[in-house]
């Protein structure tokens, strides 16, 4: 026991006069090098004064025979509490009744009088092991489930009960091939300053609630929230090898909710933007990032930067999904149509990107025209304004296909569309 970092401390309950003395002898080298330290009481009564003085007792040693509260009435009593104290008893040898009543009802250990000091020191020893073992179980046991909670915010349940176990996969940067996602509603911000803050509060909330939950079934992790602006990613922490699927189908659904969402709060008379979503696929730099007490795990580099210009990119192309070619070719039985080549702000190259769709919107005949309309467009083909112009007057809610007519009415032509200055 030499070396610990705090005396292993024993509790002695016996109405003995001189067995305190006899102990203190006993154990004088380890009392001296601060290894153990005894607190004495002379009954039950007295033993849970002590207790309640020093909550860090490690073990009781009680006799049975006391007067005011015997050690049978006192093994019960630590019994009851919620961190329940080893106990070994003393009793005469004799007294096997009292002995099997006492280990019926929870002692640890027994010994027997006239007490050998050798027995009781060994005895002693392996209680406290025993004690420790079980506070270190406990301790660890409880880091796991304020690890588990504080993750269960960013993480689906499975992964947040994994890194729970196993924080390391959080530490450090790691670079990942990832999907990145970006929400945004538009318009929200002057939302904000028109509605009354509880019930923007039960708005917020509920979205929130809602998006996140849906993030968390298709295996996300919910890397950043500001206000109402979500950031996913796909393949990070752990691998993720369908990250792209996984992307798009989480989009989908994001994106369907969303406008549930909408349509319930405008019933209230409350009229909230849509959602606007971009997803992007590629290396980025992984981990857990800041400084001091304040440490959030999230991605930096070219691949999440971009994913926030094509979630930016909705705006201007009137759409609500706008993800990349790289997304749109890894993301198994992926259905969607072309949007065009951006030149996003900060970049010269365009980034070739898709709207996904639903099942039913990709077999609605009016995908079919959308796509034959397009390779014109590509192909410098006068036809592409007709065509165009026909989709719209069809479907006047196609606001890309609107885009697209609005941009060949202006005279220009092809996919290449530059939103450096949009």
């Amino acid at each position: 026991m030499t070396g610990v970092t705090s005396p292993t401390k024993v509790l002695v309950v016996d109405d003995e006069s001189d067995l305190e003395a006899l102990i203190v002898q006993k154990f004088r080298r380890r009392i001296r090098e601060g290894a153990i330290r005894f607190l004495f009481a002379r009954d039950g009564l007295e033993a849970l004064a002590v207790i309640a003085e020093h909550p860090d007792v490690d073990l009781v040693v009680s006799d049975i025979n006391m007067p005011r509260m015997d050690g049978l009435t006192l093994l019960a009593k630590l019994q009851e509490a919620d961190e329940k104290l080893s106990t070994v008893i003393v009793s005469a040898y004799g007294d096997m009744a009292n002995i099997r009543t006492a280990m019926n009802r929870g002692a640890f250990d027994f010994l027997t009088k006239p007490i050998d000091f050798s027995d009781f020191e060994t005895t002693v020893d392996r209680t406290v092991l025993h004690v420790r073992t079980l506070r270190e179980a406990r301790r660890r046991q409880s880091a796991a489930e304020r690890a588990h909670a504080s993750l269960s915010r960013y993480f689906s349940p499975n992964l947040a009960e994994r890194l729970a176990a196993d924080a390391s996969a959080l530490a450090g940067g790691h670079r990942r091939d990832v999907a990145s996602l970006f929400t945004d509603i538009a318009g929200f911000t002057t939302l904000v300053e028109s509605l009354d803050p509880a019930l923007l509060a039960e708005l917020l909330n509920g979205y929130l609630a809602e998006m996140t939950g849906l993030v968390f079934s298709h295996d996300g992790t919910v890397a950043k929230i500001v206000g109402d602006a979500i950031h996913v990613l796909f393949g990070a922490p752990g691998e993720q090898p369908d990250h792209a699927t996984r992307a798009v189908s989480c989009a989908l659904a994001l994106d369907a909710a969303a406008e549930a969402f909408r349509a319930r709060w405008a019933e209230r008379g409350v009229v909230l933007g849509s959602t606007r979503i971009g997803v992007h696929a590629g290396p980025a730099i992984v981990g857990n990032f800041g400084g001091g007490r304040f440490f959030d795990y999230t991605a930096y580099g070219d691949t999440i930067n971009i994913t926030a210009r094509l979630e930016a990119a909705n705006k201007v192309l009137g759409t609500r999904l706008c993800v990349s070619a790289a997304v749109a070719e890894r993301a198994e039985g992926f259905r969607g149509r072309p949007i065009g080549d951006l030149v996003l702000r900060g970049r010269t190259e365009a980034l070739r990107t898709f709207e996904p769709l639903s099942e039913a919107a990709f077999a609605d005949p009016g995908t079919a025209r959308y796509g034959e309309a397009f390779e014109k467009l590509a192909a410098g083909d006068p036809g592409a304004l007709p065509a165009f112009a026909s989709l719209v007057g069809l479907n006047a809610d196609d606001h890309l296909a609107s885009f697209h007519l609005r941009r060949l009415l202006n005279g220009v032509s092809g996919t290449r569309i530059d939103l450096r200055t949009a």
